[in-house]
């Protein structure tokens, strides 16, 4: 629970670049006690159901939880995954390619692998975060073998929790806070406050216009200090 931490204080963030050693980029992304290693593995050519005159690149998403990442073990998604880690990966690619040029990464496939092995609340905004830190890190590498002639990434973007706890509208929630929270929300921009995902959602009574005003404020704070720290 909340400890010594402002209601507009988010938890320790730390960033950890070139975590692994075979992807094109790789990080290490923490919020508090949630972690995630994120990596970015580079493949030429498009998916297969993009047409061939299509001048496009791709970037896809695949995220999971390791089985002792939570505090009961979970099971492996081997053969189908759950409705709620296809929804996460969606939003993973969602974020990533909503802050990218397509066309300026022809024939090229990223794949955003994001593998929580400790999960505290966060996870899939913590993703979304290491995932473009470690697109970032990819990206420059491509330039710099001569893969790609100009950065496909328009602006940064950044994601946080968010949520309504005994009243009080609350930034980066942790497992304990998320699990009371009467609103949850997890909230994606861009550096330039474009909004990529707002979701924002009772779980109790309705929340008003003023409190989803705070909640988009407090949420563009944290994110502004996240953009800040890649």
């Amino acid at each position: 629970m909340r400890e010594n931490r402002k209601n507009d204080e988010k938890r320790k963030i730390k960033f950890t670049g070139n975590y692994t050693k075979h992807a094109m980029g790789s990080v290490l992304a923490e919020f508090g006690d949630t972690k995630v290693i994120v990596t970015a593995s580079v493949e030429n050519g498009k998916p297969k159901w993009m047409d061939k005159d299509d001048e496009r690149g791709w970037i896809t998403a695949e995220y999971s939880l390791l089985p002792s990442a939570t505090n009961t073990r979970c099971q492996r998604e081997r053969t189908k995954i759950s409705g709620r880690t296809q929804e996460i990966q969606r939003l993973i690619g969602r974020s990533l390619r909503a802050c990218v040029d397509l066309t300026k990464m022809p024939d090229i496939t990223i794949t955003i692998d994001a593998d929580v092995i400790q999960a505290d609340g966060g996870t899939r905004t913590a993703s979304i975060c290491g995932g473009f830190a470690a697109l970032s890190d990819a990206v420059e590498k491509l330039i710099a073998n001569g893969t790609l002639k100009e950065n496909p990434i328009i602006e940064p973007v950044g994601a946080i929790s968010a949520g309504i706890i005994n009243g009080e509208v609350r930034l980066d929630l942790d497992y304990e806070e998320d699990s009371h929270a009467q609103v949850d929300s997890n909230v994606v921009l861009t550096k330039s406050g474009k909004i990529v995902e707002f979701q924002t959602t009772a779980e109790g009574n309705p929340y008003d216009y003023e409190q989803m005003l705070e909640i988009f404020k407090i949420a563009k704070k944290g994110i502004d200090e996240i953009i800040a720290m890649y």
